[in-house]
């Protein structure tokens, strides 16, 4: 019993706590209070020498002189407290105002300047850390918003304009019996495009805010990357792409249908970033309980920026593809992975192509 007792305080303490609450600042304070009592005795024994004969004048003038000490006690307790524990909590509370009104850059000072008591906290200057962490979380949090919102509101309205022109022409009668049905072809283009990515954000968005997941299966993998890879023949075929299959047949345990998403948005990459008679490579291999399937093409290949920011909703790095994607397939393939305690990696450079890496636990 007394073990347990001593793991839950170990798991209630913080270990960034580095330093006591009460600072060296702090004890002076109190060793002056003390002092100030001292003197204060001292003086309550001159006035019982003084009245020692006149009990009545005693017992008015100590009223008097224990309503000044208690008063002047209280206003040194209240400069002490104000001056050690009131200003960083003033400082916090006027900061959260500004949090509440909106204001997410705002940052406390912890009034750390180095020296004895460098690098070490106590529960105030951690709680100023956390405030502060948390504030940079919301700003980053809001401008990603801000910047969802304003992808989504023009990805949207580019197909919606082809939609309401083209019918538009189609109505007016401005376009001639050959060309309606080139006309028809692009407004139903635009409408597959529109619907799909309303689709990825409906997904992405699920992904991001549900909290409980579908129970995982057990499947055979190699199974699934033959199936995905297959439902992309036609379009590597008429590419005249060499599609190189290589995968092992091992069981995983995840969501089947997620883990789908993350194959058939990586290969539809790869097929379209590569160009006719190029190659594609999907490989898979075993190694310490971990399975590594790659997906590596002779395309066009990225930058080191373009690599680190694909995973962003709504980035498309080549905008000579941007008509046939919505730059939201990788990052749904990402949270997929993210949920399924994976990791993706991804290695390419301009001209050489792109080798993407999915790594899961067995």
């Amino acid at each position: 019993m007394t073990g347990k007792r001593e793991e839950k305080r170990r798991k209630k303490r913080d270990s960034r706590v580095t330093a006591p609450m009460i600072s060296w600042q702090m004890v002076l304070a109190i060793l002056g209070i003390m002092v100030i009592l001292v003197i204060l005795v001292i003086l309550q024994s001159f006035i019982f020498d003084a009245y020692r004969d006149r009990l009545a004048a005693m017992v008015g003038v100590l009223t008097y002189y224990l309503i000044c000490v208690c008063v002047l006690l209280a206003v040194l307790v209240w400069l002490v407290w104000r001056r050690l524990m009131g200003k960083p909590l003033r400082k916090i509370a006027q900061a959260a105002r500004r949090v509440a009104q909106g204001d997410f850059s705002v940052q406390v000072d912890s009034g750390k300047r180095g020296g004895k008591r460098a690098g070490k906290k106590n529960e105030i200057d951690v709680l100023i850390d956390d405030f502060n962490t948390m504030t940079r979380e919301l700003a980053g949090n809001e401008m990603l918003k801000s910047d969802f919102i304003a992808n989504v509101s023009h990805e949207i309205k580019t197909p919606l304009s082809i939609i309401q022109s083209y019918t538009k022409a189609l109505k007016d009668g401005c376009v001639t019996a050959d060309q309606q049905e080139q006309y028809m072809d692009t407004v139903l283009d635009a409408a597959e495009k529109l619907n799909s990515m309303i689709t990825n954000i409906l997904k992405l968005s699920k992904l991001e805010n549900q909290q409980i997941f579908p129970w995982p299966e057990t499947y055979q993998l190699g199974e699934q990357l033959r199936r995905c890879a297959l439902n992309y023949m036609e379009k590597w075929q008429a590419k005249d792409i060499a599609f190189v299959i290589d995968v092992a047949d091992v069981a995983v345990h995840y969501d089947a249908s997620l883990m789908e998403l993350v194959w058939n948005n990586l290969l539809s990459n790869a097929v379209k970033f590569t160009d006719p008679g190029g190659r594609i490579a999907l490989t898979s291999r075993v190694e310490g309980g971990v399975i590594a399937v790659q997906i590596q093409d002779s395309g066009c290949g990225m930058d080191q920026e373009t690599c680190s920011r694909i995973f962003e909703k709504f980035y498309q790095g080549d905008t000579s593809h941007a008509s046939e994607g919505n730059g939201l397939g990788l990052a749904l393939a990402k949270k997929v992975v993210d949920i399924a305690g994976g990791r993706i990696l991804v290695e390419s450079s301009p001209g050489k192509g792109t080798a993407v890496t999915v790594e899961l636990k067995l």
